[in-house]
């Protein structure tokens, strides 16, 4: 199954409504399974950095499969640093990004950039489980 539009938008605005109930600003972005970016918000007063911050984020943990922050211990590894470097750099292998799993498929991720590490993906997270 493709990941769509319509639930890309249903899985920001549950990251939002989580910011919101954590009373920070933040940005979303939810990408495909190929890390391409499907649906991206910016909230009011989020800062404009928090926009790269969510899709990098959102990409590493579609390329492996597993929150970004699992990620951050092993990001100066030759073999993740060489798969960051080989995309061009838009990973961030740093803690706020959830993926996106159905019947055992990575079909995409949700990456948050806004506030500390634990309430981007606690944003995420709970974005996520709006599917």
């Amino acid at each position: 199954m493709t990941l769509t539009l319509q639930e890309a938008n249903r899985i920001i605005e549950g990251a939002l409504a989580k910011a919101r109930e954590l009373n920070i600003k933040i940005s979303a972005a939810v990408v495909d399974a190929g890390g391409r970016l499907v649906a991206l918000q910016r909230m009011d007063g989020a800062i404009w950095a928090s926009v790269y911050g969510c899709q990098g984020k959102a990409v590493a943990s579609a390329a492996f499969g597993r929150s970004s922050g699992e990620m951050q211990a092993r990001a100066d590894q030759p073999t993740p640093r060489g798969i960051a470097q080989a995309s061009g750099g838009e990973m961030i292998m740093g803690q706020g990004a959830v993926p996106i799993i159905r019947n055992g498929v990575v079909e995409g991720a949700c990456g948050v950039g806004g506030g500390t590490s634990q309430q981007d993906e606690d944003c995420a997270r709970a974005g996520v489980e709006r599917l």
